[in-house]
């Protein structure tokens, strides 16, 4: 088995517009892109890619899903080959191993310090809004930096009393264990056994993941005290890797796929500052030197970033080296400077929002234009100095991976610098000739990777459960957590009852109960689908061709269940379906003695009922009764088509009634008729569908 590491490290790395812009031509279209269907043959467009969800929908065949189920529908590789194939393309190194008892042990330390974080910054934000000392203090100073209770509450942010142990007195008896206090670096703990609070008497500044969860902390501090540092970080931990983490990636990756570019600040105010005036596409690296970490956690979003700096000229210079690496990891550099005195923070306040936007738009200016404007200052007469700029800006046109943009850029270098063209392409074949050398030196380190291996043609898998694509939550973080749960051990609600004992159900429940019951008994059988699909005959007319292939049920109801992004309404067929997905992924099949002996009595309880449930037909005998019964088996396909279908004719007529409320409403009435008309065709299609199936 692939080891959850080696699977999370794909998630985060694959780019999912970036991999299957290798087998279909993209636009951009808004925040996401389109292109013509890779499974039929279409004039217009209907296949989307949504970089900040991470997933793809073809709208002609209702296929979709995330990177993973693409390459599995597109190029028929199991899962476990899909990921070998990314990891090949993105040099990550595979490990397969069982997991031991410590690995579980270790991701139950990491939910447990996510636990403490979580708890520290609803902490630090309440105490500050709704205590004496919290507001005079705290809210006080984010009140004196012209941040608003909407931009407060937006970014979390909090105070820590400026007492030894407050915080951690407080967690401590609240039942947060110490371990978890210290190894977060919210409490210090001395040799002597006393304990402290970190961030006491600071401001706080949660940091959170792409998928919004807490990963550690900046204070900063509101004395003068000299002897300490005016902004404090979290230690680095098993969940906190500040070389790898951006501040206000969450808030900001909607606008950043949206704008198509990305702000890069210095501090945690000026991403704030920014965001509250309407530039919401913006990220900090917290004053910590830029890493191709970082960048690459942007390049997931776009490929355009634009640099903000400050007017001191000291910082330019030293700033300035982030521009190289921006450019290696193959992204389109902008650069606007501030003037002297100014950063973003205090230049947002001076300007209204459309006076900010302007100044960013025409102050912008290329890589090229922005070194040679700082640096030949300093070269001014001096050929030693000139020289030696030209030779740094050829440096950096040396880092793009992209030729065609180094020649594009050498062009514009020599109509600013009036030198010649052939000097600069000598100088830059040389740097290159030197790059290759020493990567040819360099030892790798690449782990030998296992091939991929051809998968059979009929076997059909899906990607991961959709549940969480929502856009909030990058799915590979939906990943990580899902398997995480799974290998925790999903603790279940006390005192709910059983499928035999459940309250009368809707219609929508039943569809979930049927899809549960489907796939406990006949998940792992294979089966022959048959598919409709709209098709235009020699006349240009609409008609419906049969399309068949073969699947397992199981694969076959998480497909679909995927396509269409369903989530259960119901706990305990959600907790069940869960844990399904799980096994679907890693295992390719359904285990079910993993279910009925799971350690939530809730699912053990609920699947053992329905397998035993399906047994008590077989008491009627009616075989010696001399009574033909037809077996379940022999109309499975009729059985999973019906179910789905019904379940989508369920959720459009519940969607419809919603459209319907917003038809009083003026200013929504004609979008919503229009979503109400397009909802009633496609229920037209289900019918026809249905139809055709019975």
């Amino acid at each position: 088995m692939i080891s959850r590491e080696s699977i999370d490290r794909v998630f985060e790395t694959a780019r999912v517009e970036e991999v299957i812009g290798e087998f279909v031509t993209l636009k951009k279209s808004g925040s996401s892109y389109k292109g013509l269907s890779p499974f039929v043959d279409e004039k217009t467009p209907s296949f989307m890619v949504s970089p900040v969800k991470g997933i793809w929908k073809d709208f002609s065949t209702g296929k979709g899903g995330n990177v993973i189920s693409f390459l599995m529908e597109h190029e028929h590789y199991s899962y476990p080959e899909a990921i070998r194939f990314l990891a090949d393309k993105y040099n990550i190194a595979i490990e397969e191993t069982e997991q031991s008892d410590e690995q579980k042990e270790a991701a139950d330390e990491r939910e447990s310090m996510y636990l403490v974080s979580k708890y520290a910054q609803e902490y630090f934000n309440n105490l500050m809004q709704n205590t004496q000392k919290g507001k005079a203090i705290g809210l006080s100073y984010f009140k004196e930096r012209g941040f608003t209770d909407e931009t407060i509450e937006t970014f979390q942010l909090g105070y820590c009393l400026d007492e030894w142990s407050a915080f951690t007195d407080t967690a401590l008896k609240n039942g947060y264990d110490l371990e978890y206090l210290e190894s977060t670096g919210l409490t210090i703990v001395k040799e002597n056994g006393k304990q402290y609070d970190r961030f006491k008497g600071r401001v706080m500044f949660p940091i959170h993941s792409m998928s919004g969860r807490v990963l550690g902390f900046g204070g900063r501090i509101l004395t003068n005290d000299k002897k300490a540092a005016k902004y404090l970080n979290s230690p680095e931990s098993d969940i906190y890797h500040k070389s790898k983490v951006l501040y206000g990636i969450y808030h900001a990756k909607k606008t950043i796929s949206k704008e198509d570019n990305c702000y890069l600040v210095e501090g945690y105010t000026d991403v704030i500052s920014m965001y509250q005036k309407g530039i919401t596409n913006v990220v900090a690296s917290s004053g910590t030197a830029l890493t191709p970490d970082q960048i690459r956690l942007v390049k997931r979003l776009t490929p355009n970033m634009t640099v903000l700096f400050d007017g001191d000229a000291a910082g330019l210079r030293a700033s300035v080296r982030g521009i190289d690496l921006i450019l290696e990891q193959g992204m389109n550099v902008k650069v606007v400077t501030f003037p002297d005195g100014d950063d973003p923070d205090s230049f947002s306040k001076k300007k209204t929002t459309e006076e900010l936007k302007e100044y960013l738009e025409n102050n912008q200016q290329d890589f090229i234009s922005f070194k040679v404007s700082l640096l030949m200052e300093e070269a001014k007469n001096d050929p030693i100095k000139k020289a030696g700029l030209i030779r740094d800006i050829v440096m950096s046109i040396s880092k793009i991976p992209d030729s065609i943009k180094q020649e594009i850029y050498i062009q514009e270098c020599v109509r600013m610098m009036d030198i010649s063209e052939t000097v600069l392409f000598n100088e830059l074949a040389q740097m290159m000739d030197k790059k290759s050398r020493d990567a040819e030196r360099k030892p790798s380190t690449a782990q030998p990777r296992m091939s991929i291996a051809s998968s059979n043609k009929n076997k059909v898998t899906g990607g991961i459960s959709s549940s969480n694509a929502t856009g909030d939550m990058p799915d590979d973080a939906a990943f990580q957590e899902m398997m995480l749960a799974q290998e925790s051990g999903v603790k279940g609600t006390k005192g709910q009852a059983s499928a035999k004992a459940l309250p009368k159900t809707n219609e929508l429940e039943l569809y979930e109960s049927e899809i549960i019951k489907i796939l406990l008994l006949y998940g792992n059988h294979e089966v022959s689908f048959v598919d409709w699909i709209e098709e235009h005959d020699k006349n240009g007319k609409v008609v419906m061709v049969k399309e068949e292939y073969t699947n397992t049920v199981c694969h076959e109801l998480f497909l679909q269940l995927q396509d269409d992004e369903i989530e259960f309404t119901h706990p305990i067929f959600q907790k069940i379906y869960k844990e399904i997905s799980y096994q679907i992924n890693q295992e390719e099949k359904l285990l079910l003695d993993q279910l009925t002996s799971h350690p939530d009595q809730e699912i053990s309880r609920e699947v053992t009922h329905i397998l035993m449930d399906d047994e008590r037909y077989t008491l009627s005998r009616w075989e010696s009764k001399e009574i033909e019964v037809a077996q379940k088996t022999d109309v499975l396909q009729k059985l999973v088509q019906d179910v789905i279908l019904n379940l989508r004719r369920v959720l459009i007529d519940l969607k419809v009634k919603e459209l319907m409320h917003e038809i009083t409403d003026e200013e929504k009435r004609v979008e919503a008729l229009q979503e109400v008309m397009s909802y009633t065709q496609l229920k037209t299609l289900l019918f026809e569908k249905l139809y055709r199936v019975v």
